[in-house]
């Protein structure tokens, strides 16, 4: 059990790459999660056997998949394996011995099951007659010992002390400040003894006072030291939690879209909440620590100068208290994992269920959401009683050491006083310093948890911190739009989910010409929204060329070409800010005569200087609440304001009214002379003035022409004039 390779999932959709993983490495080559993430495809549903199969075979290894029975799994299936694991996950079997398999489970670790618990959790179906499950069988070629691993890209320790290089002068105060409280602590135990042994002893009540008095100002100095410390060490982690999600954010908003495609909402948010605890490993924890070490150095050599005998037992059970801890370390990283997974499928419900109350309510559904809710928190509730146990069973441990060092300690010196090798005073230090080393010991054990929670929470930033960024570092992109603004797409494909997933685009083959108006046409998923996402950017193509007058658009800088295009898409988004800023979204000054140019275009202009602060109104989910039609009349005076050299609208207008509709597009038509324009539409009133129309039919290209043209035709474009007509009468 111990010998197999065992890696823990990241995320709730990784188990079917970490299994190839754990495959990987016990066959000798180390690929990173994020690698074989790639490679399998994955979308926010997870990954496939498929998926896991084409990323098997890019490393080099043979990939079958199998609907066998347990016998045949015994005795003819090579191991390891990936199965299939309760109809919604994967698991690798590593080992079959008498009357147990060996699993390794990317989200629980390693695991022996019987025989009857195995098949309860892998059976799927029944064919002819045999119970069955389904099985992933690899096995190496010699082009898996051939290539090279997986470069293990790691943001490690190093790369996070770089944050407290800018806080250099606060750094040093604050160690200044520990070593000063150290110091003021390392006095007292003599104090403490010189109080019994001169001032009782001699019945000298004016040396106890001046001592006495003496602790008083080491207490208020040390005090004052420790408020100073507090207020620095605020200042420092303020700024360096701010640092670090900041970078975060910056990186996030780097990536391309398609990343946010196979990612929950939830899982992002709880990747942000984890900066807490490296902003914690970083402050207090990291300085602190080594104060906690200087000082049980320090006392460590006193208490040697006061007795050995004393001074070997401490360290022997300080040791074994370390070993015990020590050994909890892994059950605790388990169950780190397991808790991110489940707060980040909490913080997915709740937003799924504060966003979706309309429908929830309008479909009496409460029931059902709530009951959905509740066993996440029934999951996240056996999780904190496992790690709950892990403590109490870790509590108990350093409490029977301790203690029982503590005990002996006490016999030792007290013996010490009796025989007279001791003072009464000297044994009151030593009491003393005992309880100064034990606290030293107890901030190691929270600096362990701490460096490990913050070495979790490492791994999981270096997802995000090593994922390309949408525009390729050291990569030349051009900067400026050529002549010809005309775009090309030559022999475009694409697909969402891999090469074995449908194409959503086939060999699309378009010319659309600059300053004219092209219009895009089909039936609902027939590729029309994917080809503007495309045009825009948002996903490289799978095959094909996407050409701005004759170059091809990935070399172009895609901030630079975004900032040249005007877009509405359908599921465009309200900020919760004022109607001025979410129609000027990218510039700090508001250009005044653009902003009402903007909002008389989208026939916006009344409704907004109706209401009581005008274009200070706040809207969006916190603010005033909009129609669909209003919302999309912010999205077109968005578009216009940028005066852009493209225009895309995606279903711009499928929510206005008719006569909304008429006056917008009669301004549009003036807007968009000289500038080139691509509308996604249904309607026929939208469409019917373009200067070409394409049909589009299951991601394929079936008519095109201008509106007269294909009404001749009455092929497909005629159909959806004629239905639409129809369905109007």
């Amino acid at each position: 059990m111990s010998k197999f390779p065992f890696y823990q999932q990241f995320d709730a959709m990784d188990c079917g790459p970490t299994c190839l993983r754990m495959v990987a490495k016990y066959y000798g080559k180390h690929y990173t999660t994020e690698f074989l993430r790639e490679n399998s495809y994955i979308t926010r549903e997870g990954v496939s056997l498929l998926g896991i199969s084409d990323a098997a075979e890019a490393i080099g290894m043979r990939s079958m998949g199998v609907k066998i029975t347990f016998q045949q799994l015994r005795n003819e299936a090579p191991l390891p394996c990936i199965v299939h694991w309760g109809q919604e996950h994967f698991v690798v079997v590593h080992q079959l011995k008498k009357g147990k398999v060996c699993v390794a489970d990317p989200a629980f670790g390693r695991v022996e099951y019987t025989e009857k618990e195995f098949c309860e959790k892998w059976i799927s179906t029944v064919s002819g007659g045999e119970e069955k499950g389904i099985c992933l069988l690899l096995q190496p070629t010699p082009e898996f010992y051939q290539s090279e691993d997986d470069k293990v890209k790691r943001t490690g320790f190093q790369f996070v002390f770089n944050y407290l290089k800018p806080y250099k002068k606060l750094v040093i105060q604050l160690i200044l400040g520990f070593f000063l409280g150290s110091c003021i602590q390392l006095v007292l135990p003599f104090l403490t003894q010189s109080v019994v042994d001169i001032g009782i002893n001699n019945q000298d009540i004016g040396f106890i006072y001046l001592v006495l008095i003496a602790q008083l100002v080491l207490f208020i100095s040390r005090m004052s030291v420790e408020f100073i410390r507090s207020w620095i060490l605020l200042h420092i982690s303020t700024r360096i939690n701010i640092s670090i999600i900041s970078d975060f954010l910056i990186k996030l908003m780097k990536l391309p879209l398609g990343f946010f495609d196979s990612k929950m909402i939830g899982d992002i948010l709880q990747r942000i909440e984890d900066h807490d605890r490296i902003e914690r490993f970083l402050t207090a924890q990291s300085i602190g620590v080594l104060f906690s070490v200087f000082n049980l150095v320090v006392f460590a050599i006193v208490l040697a100068i006061y007795s050995w005998t004393i001074f070997l037992i401490f360290m022997v059970g300080s040791v074994l208290y370390f070993v015990w801890i020590y050994v909890f370390m892994k059950r605790r990283r388990e169950l780190d994992f397991k808790r991110f997974s489940k707060l980040s499928e909490n913080q997915s419900k709740l937003i799924q269920i504060i966003n979706g109350m309309q429908e929830i309510k309008l479909n009496n559904y409460e029931k059902q959401k709530r009951w959905e809710w509740e066993r996440v928190q029934a999951g996240l509730f056996k999780v904190s009683v496992k790690s709950l146990s892990l403590q109490q069973y870790q509590d108990a441990g350093s409490v029977v050491i301790n203690e029982t060092k503590n005990i002996i300690i006490i016999i030792i010196a007290a013996t010490s006083v009796v025989n007279d090798g001791l003072s009464f005073g000297a044994m009151l230090a030593i009491q003393y310093i005992i309880g100064q080393m034990n606290t030293p010991l107890r901030q190691l054990i929270g600096f362990m948890h701490t460096a490990q929670d913050a070495k979790i929470s490492l791994e999981r930033l270096a997802e995000i911190h090593d994922k390309k960024d949408e525009s390729e570092a050291g990569k030349s992109y051009l900067r400026n739009l050529p002549e010809n603004k005309g775009i090309t797409i030559s022999d475009l494909v694409f697909q969402y989910e891999g090469p074995r997933s449908p194409k959503v685009l086939n060999h699309i083959n378009l010319e659309i010409p600059e300053k004219k108006t092209t219009a895009i046409v089909g039936t609902s998923g027939s590729g029309k929204t994917t080809l503007i996402k495309l045009l825009l950017g948002f996903y490289p193509p799978v095959a094909g060329d996407i050409k701005i007058g004759g170059t091809r658009l990935a070399n172009y800088s895609p901030q630079m070409w975004r900032d040249n295009c005007g877009v509405v898409m359908q599921d465009g988004f309200i900020f919760s800010d004022s109607i001025a800023k979410n129609i000027v979204v990218n510039d700090e000054l508001i250009d005044q005569e653009r902003l009402l140019n903007a909002v008389k275009m989208a026939n916006i202009q009344e409704y907004i200087e109706a209401l009581p602060l005008s274009y200070n109104t706040k809207i969006g989910q916190e603010g005033v609440g909009l129609s669909q039609g209003q919302k999309q009349r912010i999205l077109i005076a968005r578009a216009i304001y940028k005066s852009p050299e493209y225009l895309f609208f995606d279903e711009a207008t499928n929510a206005l009214d008719a006569n909304n509709e008429k006056m917008i597009m009669e301004n549009m038509d003036k807007f968009s002379a000289g500038k080139t324009v691509v509308v996604v539409a249904h309607r026929l009133s939208t469409v019917k003035n373009a200067d070409q129309i394409i049909v589009l039919e299951i991601g394929e290209i079936v008519e095109r022409g201008t509106h007269e043209e294909l009404i001749a035709k009455q092929g497909k474009y005629y159909q959806l004039v004629k239905n639409q007509l129809e369905l109007g009468n």
